[in-house]
């Protein structure tokens, strides 16, 4: 059976609900067919171009309603008309009633401010309530004497509008209304004064009485949707029944028996990056997505350093989600939002949540463009004047990292601070590894105007004890010029501070270090950890990863910690305990070296496949018995890779005019690793 629905517009809500209607009527063929009714020339002309549609215009009284209904054979008519169109409405349920059609009413979302309807609650404490939940700048007209009502706001957020009397001012100073935040005037208040106070005031809502002609009623609702903001009426206006879009749209999918649902396809999402802050560094073409969108979706801290011109606040939804799983909900909560531009600072590319985005919107039917930003770094470089292609990037907003590994390696670094990673932490870190001495600029608030950015420069270690305090959405850019880019493979024994404690050899820890093959990112155990040698030449093979020293004796984790400090190995944490009980809390790891198991192996071993069954796993055997237990270990669990070698280590040593070659104690190195199973 067809569906033939007669859509009267003639609001912003109209439009959206015949592109929709339109769309399904496009994907669903004869199944449905769409007539979209519009009162003027103009009307027909904001529907022009919307596909699956027939427009008609013209104004049509009850009679002509139904006689068009009767000819058309509608099965359900929708009423989207301005509220204020009391009489059409009225038109529109009488001939339908005449024609046994079904109507359904959709009303206008009234939190969007979108510059038509009301907020109307029933008392001066309902509109305190409903302002309490929101957030924005409020305009007060409704008079002195009931002030007192609206306590519980954040006065920094109100202005008041009150007659020029000391009783009033008094109510105002009682009420906690800052005084710059007064305006004294007796009225009448044309609509162009009332529009010069909202803007003044950045008002998005303006709380009025429902007062009539002589009140000035009408003059304050037409300022109010010229300057965007929210009316909220107090007084009890005439009820009317109906849907909000959204639940029009919910409803009309139940209800019809389409192939394809209403909210399917045609929805459009355009990722932003907004730059470093400023709307200044918007692109044109992100500045027509702003303008042009249904809603605008972001973290509340990015879709506030908009300009409002541009996201049209108060005539718009504007939701505060960044996580891509929120942000996705908000999307499917709300079908009526056809064109979603979701905002995200910086550039979409670098270090940003658009890629886990384009996850999570991935197969739901959306069209997803993505705008690029300008980044923070381009930025920041620009204005030090320094190039940024041959510099290494590093984020440590939100996450962990190696900076001091990264600018030991590299003599230009941009790293993004954030969230405990403030810049003084930053500077004091590099100073507690021996770089205190690198050069620090800090930059703040990039692009943001009247003076708020601010760029600091120092050594790390003069920053780090100056005291300032940063923005903690900073960024650092750092000059090593005694920056090594050199692999570390077998360091001289010599060169690590060891006391009486073993130590595995410079020749050994090569061959061990070749058998871990261990990737920039590697999550590493190293059991029995010692001196900590094999640690920090792990740690310096993948700065990008995380070294866990496990070690039980407290004289040898000293100096585990006093060799990470020497190498600048910042990624190695150093764990006390005895294995396997001081591995159970720590991630799973990809690769781990045993040095020693103090009879545990068995145990060690099953833990660490318990964790990562593809676990890559070293080990050094001096004795027999160690490598007969490894090869039994291998064994039970059923390793694909067993390999195993044997170093013998001879050095030279002067024995009067001659030099001899002194053997060491062989060590075998083994290997397991690949599809183990327990």
């Amino acid at each position: 059976m067809s569906e033939r629905i007669c859509l009267f517009a003639g609001t912003t809500e109209g439009r959206r609900l015949a592109e929709i209607l339109g769309g399904a009527a496009s994907r669903c063929g004869e199944a449905l067919s769409v007539t979209v009714c519009v009162a003027t020339e103009y009307g027909e002309i904001l529907l022009d171009g919307i596909p699956g549609i027939e427009i008609s215009a013209g104004r049509m009284d009850a009679g002509e309603m139904a006689a068009l209904f009767r000819k058309e054979g509608f099965s359900r008519i929708l009423d989207a008309t301005h509220p204020y169109a009391e009489l059409v409405t009225e038109n529109i349920r009488t001939a339908a009633d005449e024609c046994g059609i079904p109507v359904l009413r959709i009303l206008r979302d009234c939190d969007r401010g979108d510059g038509s309807a009301y907020v109307h609650v029933p008392s001066v404490e309902a509109a305190r309530d409903y302002l309490m939940k929101r957030e924005g700048t409020v305009f007060l007209t409704t008079g002195s004497k009931e002030l007192s009502s609206y306590i519980g706001l954040d006065m920094e957020r109100v202005w008041a509008r009150v007659l020029p009397t000391p009783s009033s001012l008094a109510s105002c100073q009682a009420a906690g209304i800052p005084t710059a935040h007064i305006i004294a005037a007796q009225g009448p208040f044309s609509e162009e004064i009332n529009l010069a106070e909202l803007k003044r005031t950045g008002a998005a809502y303006l709380v009025t009485k429902a007062s009539g002609k002589n009140g000035g009623f009408d003059e304050k609702i037409r300022a109010a949707r010229a300057a965007g903001a929210v009316p909220v009426v107090i007084g009890a206006p005439a009820e009317e029944n109906g849907l909000s879009l959204d639940e029009a749209i919910a409803e009309l999918e139940q209800q019809l028996a389409l192939p394809v649902p209403l909210s399917a396809s045609g929805r459009r999402v355009t990722v932003i990056g907004i730059g470093p802050g400023g709307s200044s560094l918007l692109t044109a073409e992100a500045k027509e997505a702003l303008r042009d969108c249904d809603a605008v979706i972001g973290a509340k801290s990015v879709a506030d350093s908009l300009d409002p011109d541009l996201t049209l606040t108060g005539r718009k939804p504007v939701f505060f989600e960044f996580l891509p799983e929120k942000i996705r909900a908000a999307l499917a909560s709300h079908p009526s939002v056809r064109r979603a531009a979701v905002v995200m600072r910086g550039d979409t590319g670098f270090y940003s949540g658009t890629k886990k985005l384009l996850d999570a919107l991935e197969g739901d039917g959306f069209e997803v463009t993505v705008l690029p930003g300008i980044s923070s770094v381009s930025l920041f470089a620009a204005r030090l004047g320094v190039s940024w292609d041959d510099a290494a990037l590093v984020s440590l907003h939100g996450r962990r990292g190696n900076l001091v590994g990264t600018v030991d390696r590299n003599r230009k670094v941009f790293c993004l601070a954030g969230g405990e990673n403030t810049p003084a932490a930053l500077c004091e870190r590099l100073s507690a590894f021996g770089l205190g001495s690198v050069r620090v600029a800090v930059g703040e608030r990039l692009s943001y105007p009247e003076g708020q950015e601010r760029i600091t420069r120092g050594t790390a270690e003069e920053i780090a004890r100056s005291g300032m305090e940063f923005d903690p959405l900073s960024l650092l850019y750092i000059e090593n010029d005694h920056a090594a880019r050199r692999m570390r493979i077998g360091i001289p024994d010599g060169e690590f501070i060891r006391g009486d404690t073993p130590m595995t050899k410079s020749e050994v820890r090569a061959v061990s270090l070749s058998a871990l093959a261990l990737p920039a990112d590697a999550v590493v155990y190293d059991v029995g950890a010692g001196t900590g040698s094999v640690s920090v030449e792990c740690a310096l093979a993948a700065p990008d990863g995380v070294v866990y020293a496990v070690e039980k004796e407290p004289d040898a984790a000293e100096l585990i910690r006093q060799n990470r400090v020497k190498f600048r190995a910042e990624n190695i944490e150093v764990v006390e305990g005895f294995a396997p009980d001081a591995l159970r809390d720590l991630p799973a790891p990809t690769h781990a070296f045993i040095g020693g198991s103090s009879g545990n192996l068995t145990e060690i071993v099953a833990l660490l496949l318990e964790k990562n069954p593809d676990v890559r796993i070293v080990l050094n055997a001096v004795t027999v018995e160690t490598q007969a237990e490894a090869a039994e270990t291998a064994k039970k669990f059923g390793f694909a890779v067993y390999e195993t070698v044997s170093v013998s280590i001879a050095r030279s040593k002067k024995m009067g005019r001659y030099h001899m070659m002194t053997a060491q104690n062989p060590v075998t190195v083994v290997t397991l690793a690949g599809g183990a199973s327990q």
